[in-house]
Parts: structure tokens; C-alpha cells; sequence
């Protein structure tokens, strides 16, 4: 008979793979050695230089196929000299377990593999259990989890239902999962006028009026007052900047850009137009050049309170006590490409310490996570 797959154990061995994205450090070597001896089908699934691994437990095509996606990439350590473990030790102190990528989401990925090993063993379902572990969320996300659906339909791969097991927690164990999440984009601006002596501003063209115009405009406008499922939108200016050391030098130019977390009365399209508008209007009142540079990061999305997130909520109040609240908040996630494939929903660990020095999640909450991912599973196939 099979040990069941301790996933404290997996979870430091994890840790101690030193995978900074986008290096893969080890981490899906281990885990397709892992999931290879259970009797899944795993295909590395590397892109431009990311490395990504799929897996699956049944027959392709199966009509019921739950998935799980998530990564094995961390964040860089920051100032190494202010952790006080090593940061790729997986030390285990106190009832935590510490290391760069113990919460997000290392924890999270050894949670559902030691979940999805120990279940097809234990009780083989009618259906398939797939893995879509990706190296490449923490960096630009463009040859992780998208190249992993790209491979998906190339070569007849799908799941019915997904769980991406991110941090979804923000207090206590079982207080949140996700559903939805806001859109993201990024905005920059350049307004360029001529430079000259702040002594004499007539024989200039300052561009910081106008750019202050544009970002009063932009950041004292209200987007909206919120959805049935999201808060209101948002916009933050996040940096004013000329590089301009001197007092009495009127800059030749000015640049700017705002952040928006947005809700699903928006699209990144139509907030563009807007700030477009914004940004002519202040181009020809102050007759400056004004030029706008846009990324989206990723469409706003939702989906709909119904079965996978009734079946997601009652197992994590079985399992924690508590009825976990069907939330939209936070950051973007890879949910929103997985989203355009089949239903998603978010379900992982408290998140107060990812990215920070010293992260670390506590030991038994790691258990814990994987006895909800098991209840999950076993309702889903029976």
C-alpha cells in the first residue's frame, strides 16, 4: 500500500528548490518524478525560455476532467540580509514552515499534488485530474499558464473545472476564496514642452501644469460605485516624474503613470478611450504634445456563484469550520486565463507574509488545505 504524500514534506522540498522566476530550480523536476510514479501522463510544456509541466491522471478527453493550476516561480529574496532563516531552507520553527515561496504558493501546489495523488490511488475516479504547474505567474505570465492552454488546445487537452490554489485567505484559515478578479492596467504619459530658466517661464513651455491637470482629472474622476460581486474601481497615480535636479530650470518634459484595478462595468478598451479623451483635452488646452502608453495585464472576470463554487465553499467549511466569503478582491491572478478556458475559482492559504522577508505559512495549515483539496475531489467524482 502507498504512504499517503505528506505535503509539509513536499512543500519544503519545494522550498528548497531555488526557483527565482523564471528559473525553474528543480521544482517541476521534482514534481513530474512525483506524479510520474502515480500513474500521470506529465509533459514539460517550456516556451520561451519558462518552464511549465503538464499532467494527467485518466483518458484524454475525458467527459469530466478537474483541473488544478498553479506556480512554482517566487519572487527575488529582497534584501537577503534581513532574513533571519535561510531563505531557501525550509526551516521549520515555532509550528511555521519559512522560506521564499512557503505561501505563494509553493504550499499551495504540494497541497493539490499530494491531494491528486493520494485520490486517483486510493479511489480511481470516472473522469481526469490534471496539473498545469507553470514557472512564469511571478514574471511577465506570458510563456507560463498561457502557454500551458495553448498546448492544452493544440493537442485536444481540457479540463471541465479548474482550481487555482493562490493565497486566497487574508486573515484566517477558510475566510475567503475567489471567484473573480478585478482587471489590471497600466497607464504612462509623457507630456514634452521646452525647456528654460524658471526666471523666465514665458520664454519656456512648462509641461508639469499640464501634467498635473491630466493627473487631477484622471485621479479625482469616479469610475464607478461598484457591481453585485466588486468593489468600486480604482485608479492610483503612482509616479510624477521630470528628473529634474535643478530649481531654476523650467524641464523640457514630464512623465507620469496611473494604475487601475477595475471591475466588470469596464473593459481595459474602454478606459483607454476615456484617459484618451482626458489627455486631448489637455493636450489642446495647454497646446503640448501629450502622449499616452497602455498595458493591460489582464480583463476583469467573474464566474458566477454556482456548482465548483458551492462545491469549493462547502469543502473548506468542512474542513476549517468556517463559510468562506466568494470574493473578488486582491491582484490580478493566472485565474484570468484560465478563466477563457472553463470555470475557475481561487482556494489556497492565508496570504499575509507572501513576498515579504521571512514569508512562512503555518504547518499545519498546510494539511489542512490538502484535506480540502481531497474533499473537493472525492465530491466532484462521486
Amino acid at each position: 500500500m502507498n504512504k499517503p504524500v505528506d505535503p509539509v514534506e513536499l512543500t519544503a522540498a519545494l522550498v528548497r528548490c531555488p526557483s527565482v522566476t523564471p528559473n525553474e530550480g528543480g521544482a517541476l523536476v521534482l514534481l513530474e518524478a512525483l506524479l510520474s510514479e502515480a500513474g500521470f501522463e506529465c509533459t514539460r510544456v517550456d516556451r520561451g525560455g519558462v518552464s511549465n509541466l503538464f499532467a494527467r491522471w485518466g483518458r484524454r478527453g475525458a467527459n469530466r476532467s478537474f483541473g488544478f493550476n498553479g506556480h512554482t516561480d517566487v519572487v527575488p529574496l529582497g534584501d537577503e540580509a534581513a532574513w533571519t532563516v535561510p531563505p531557501f531552507g525550509a526551516i521549520i520553527k515555532d509550528g511555521y514552515l519559512y522560506g521564499r515561496g512557503a505561501t505563494d504558493m509553493k504550499s499551495g501546489v504540494a497541497a493539490f499534488a499530494a491531494a491528486a495523488v493520494d485520490f486517483v490511488r486510493e479511489m480511481p475516479p470516472d473522469g481526469a485530474v490534471i496539473l498545469a504547474i507553470t514557472g512564469d505567474e511571478e514574471g511577465d505570465a506570458i510563456d507560463g499558464t498561457t502557454a500551458l492552454l495553448d498546448w492544452m488546445a493544440e493537442n485536444g487537452e481540457s479540463m471541465t473545472d479548474c482550481l487555482v490554489g493562490e493565497p486566497t485567505c487574508p486573515d484566517e484559515m477558510g475566510d475567503a476564496i475567489k471567484i473573480g478578479r478585478r482587471g489590471s492596467m497600466t497607464a504612462w504619459f509623457t507630456v514634452t514642452g521646452e525647456q528654460g530658466h524658471s526666471a523666465y517661464p514665458h520664454r519656456a513651455n512648462n509641461p508639469l501644469p499640464a501634467m498635473a491637470r491630466l493627473m487631477d482629472r484622471l485621479a479625482s474622476h469616479p469610475l464607478d460605485q461598484g457591481t453585485a460581486h466588486f468593489d468600486p474601481s480604482t485608479l492610483a497615480v503612482v509616479t510624477i516624474d521630470t528628473g529634474n535636479p535643478a530649481t531654476n530650470v523650467i524641464p523640457a518634459s514630464c512623465r507620469a503613470a496611473v494604475n487601475i484595478r477595475y471591475n466588470d462595468l469596464h473593459t481595459g478598451a474602454s478606459l483607454t478611450d476615456w484617459m484618451q479623451e482626458e489627455v486631448d483635452r489637455v493636450a489642446a488646452e495647454f497646446a503640448l504634445d501629450v502622449s499616452m502608453r497602455v498595458k493591460i495585464s489582464g480583463e476583469s472576470f467573474i464566474t458566477p456563484p454556482g456548482e465548483l463554487s458551492e462545491l469549493v465553499i462547502n469543502a473548506v467549511e468542512a474542513e476549517t469550520g468556517r463559510r468562506p466569503e466568494a470574493s473578488t478582491s486582491g491582484g490580478t491572478s493566472d485565474a484570468r486565463f484560465v478563466k477563457s478556458h472553463c470555470p475557475v475559482v481561487e482556494c489556497g492559504l492565508v496570504g499575509k507574509t507572501m513576498h515579504q522577508v521571512d514569508e512562512r505559512v503555518k504547518v499545519e495549515q498546510i494539511a489542512q488545505l490538502k484535506s480540502i483539496y481531497t474533499r473537493i475531489l472525492r465530491e466532484y467524482f462521486a
